[in-house]
């Protein structure tokens, strides 16, 4: 920087930049997976893994995958919650890595939920 123009010039276009990703979180699909004790003890390691790298696979720049605690249903862990903007959402049990991958393919790129492997159905709570 040599001048107070140079320097202004860099805070309004980070300005900008700060806006457009406040913005964006709209448009943020989030998938949120319970890494409590039981989860952990259940595999929800691998499943958290196996979200990260299909999404990064697929460029899903606009998939945020985060942790939570204890979600108070231990017996279904591994589980996984989807957020889609605009959506309900969805709770995913008794995942496995390849149930997550199945999951990243058809639910958030094709836009539609694997409905056995949600709470309610009934394949899945037996």
């Amino acid at each position: 920087m040599k001048t107070l123009e140079e320097l202004r010039a860099i805070r309004e276009n980070t300005l900008k930049n700060i806006n457009v990703r406040k913005d964006d979180k709209s448009a943020i699909i989030r998938i949120v997976v319970g890494m409590a004790t039981c989860g952990i003890a259940a595999g929800a390691r691998p499943v958290m893994q196996a979200f990260i790298e299909e999404a990064a696979l697929r460029g899903l720049n606009h998939v945020q995958i985060t942790q939570t605690g204890c979600i108070g249903l231990c017996r279904y862990e591994p589980m996984a919650d989807v957020f889609i903007p605009g959506q309900e959402k969805v709770t995913y049990i008794n995942l496995t890595p390849e149930k997550a991958k199945r999951i990243v393919l058809e639910h958030i790129v094709n836009g539609n939920p694997v409905i056995e492997y949600a709470i309610g159905s009934a394949e899945n709570n037996k």
